[in-house]
């Protein structure tokens, strides 16, 4: 395993990531889950990324029993805040000083610590005050429950109003977690310069597109029985953007590029984002060990210029780059 600087901090973290949506808590009974988290462990991963919306706490439950009994300052331990938990009531939502001072403490009691290392907005609540929210994410720093702060989904503009309030209450936002992947790009314009200016890293989510770029969708086919596509937990709704025949075969053609480098398409779709120098680390997760152990793989890959120009041009006009749909995507109003 390779480990990567969080932007400008001192921190460092694995390069890949574990991550738990999707999966710990809904599609995973928690015994595999359990036994993924185990190979992460056993192939060097030490960076835990979660979220207490996923599976709507359950997930973070899963992986604090799965970290049991770890030291914990060989770990680092990410989660986030902004959807709704619990019953969904009125406060149970959003980046108030309450539901975030609120969901700090569930949080550590679900993951069975005393302190995350990064906390996260989950997204940006247009219905808070900023200056709300940030004040609310020093205090949690200053009450030694968090480490380092920061977001998931911000547009440019909102990262950098979010850093120069950091900055002013004496704290550090770190981090970005945006989806990333050879299919969508929309951070590359402005996202990833701004970051690079306020010495922020890209923790990206969706290396392998939901799955699309292992290449095991294949045009005018059913999708394979158990795979995301197929999942009526949340699975199918988040993958259905990339099922479309076009593109799934212009995804194919990269199989002939990922055999060039010795690498299988997900352990390709996975390197390729960690040759941004921007990012930090790619979000992985998985259902099974033996994900784990192939993924872990693309740690450490340097892909050739050749190879980086052949997958543009395998992908073509399919790829989307258009900045705006990072607010096109996010929540206009607080989801309740």
């Amino acid at each position: 395993m390779d480990f990567r600087y969080l932007g400008n901090s001192g921190l460092k973290i694995s390069e890949i990531t574990y991550g738990n949506w999707l999966t710990h808590g809904s599609q995973v009974e928690n015994e595999a889950a359990t036994a993924c988290v185990r190979a992460a462990l056993d192939h060097g991963i030490s960076t835990f990324d979660t979220a207490d919306v996923y599976a709507n706490t359950k997930a973070e439950s899963v992986l604090g029993e799965a970290l049991k009994g770890e030291r914990r300052e060989s770990l680092e331990i990410f989660t986030k805040v902004y959807w709704p938990t619990g019953p969904g009531g009125k406060n149970d939502t959003g980046l108030s000083r309450k539901h975030i001072m609120e969901s700090i403490n569930g949080s550590l009691q679900r993951l069975q610590t005393d302190y995350v290392d990064l906390y996260q907005a989950h997204r940006y609540d247009t219905e808070t005050p900023l200056e709300e929210t940030m004040q609310a994410f020093a205090d949690v720093v200053r009450q030694g429950k968090a480490l380092y702060i920061g977001v998931s989904e911000w547009t440019a503009d909102q990262i950098r109003a979010g850093h120069a309030l950091a900055k002013d209450l004496g704290i550090q936002l770190i981090s970005s977690q945006p989806q990333y992947s050879m299919l969508w790009r929309v951070i590359e314009p402005e996202v990833v310069p701004a970051c690079e200016e306020l010495g922020i890293g890209q923790i990206v989510w969706s290396p392998i597109a939901q799955g699309v770029l292992t290449g095991k969708y294949k045009p005018g086919e059913a999708p394979p029985a158990g795979s995301r596509a197929t999942d009526d937990k949340g699975g199918a709704d988040m993958i259905k953007r990339f099922m479309d025949d076009e593109l799934l075969t212009r995804v194919q053609k990269l199989q002939p590029i990922a055999d060039e480098a010795g690498l299988t398409m997900a352990q390709l779709a996975i390197a390729w984002v960690l040759q941004n120098d921007n990012v930090s680390a790619a979000l992985v997760g998985a259902s099974r060990p033996e994900q784990v152990e192939s993924n872990v793989k693309a740690a450490g890959v340097t892909l050739e210029p050749s190879a980086m120009k052949a997958i543009d041009d395998a992908l073509g006009d399919s790829v989307v780059r258009d900045p705006a749909m990072t607010e096109k995507n996010a929540p206009q109003t607080r989801v309740a």
